[in-house]
């Protein structure tokens, strides 16, 4: 495999808000390119309503959904070559926020739950926690949360 790039476009705009006063509209769009847009906007626990919008995905649920997502799906290609059928896979993920040292908030904890519903027969106990493990340690997502971040910003003069 070469190495793939992943590409997003987040786009945003004012409107008839004033901004400098704080009381602006969150609310934004995610596109993906395949062309999936999704509303997203921050979270209502970070920024009151009507501030933010409920119904929309936060970044803090988007960090937290890719780790379940990826776990899963090399779960599943785990359990496949061990000859092992899969009919549903759940996983009410959780993420926790904390401080760190210098006060800052971030997702301290992302806790996985999934739960696995076998056709014919099921692994035993130790065999499910080691593909959990496997799938764990395969998974791309988990693997970058140590993933440095850049930003490049394109400035135009005014």
């Amino acid at each position: 495999m070469s190495n793939p790039e992943i590409q997003t476009m987040i786009e945003w705009e004012r409107g008839d808000d004033p901004l400098v006063d704080g009381k602006y509209s969150r609310a934004h769009t995610w596109t993906f390119d395949g062309g999936t847009s999704v509303l997203a906007s921050s979270s209502p626990h970070i920024v009151p309503l009507p501030f933010s919008v409920e119904k929309a995905l936060d970044p803090e649920e988007a960090f937290v959904v890719p780790l379940s997502s990826c776990h899963m799906l090399w779960f599943l290609s785990i359990a496949a070559k061990k000859g092992f059928r899969v009919n549903a896979y759940r996983d009410s993920a959780i993420g926790q926020m904390s401080r760190n040292e210098q006060g800052k908030l971030f997702v301290s904890v992302v806790r996985l739950r999934p739960f696995v519903e076998w056709d014919g027969e099921a692994p035993d106990v130790s065999r499910v926690v080691e593909m959990h493990q496997n799938a764990h340690e395969e998974c791309f997502i988990a693997n970058s949360v140590k993933t440095e971040v850049l930003c490049h910003p394109v400035v135009v003069a005014p």
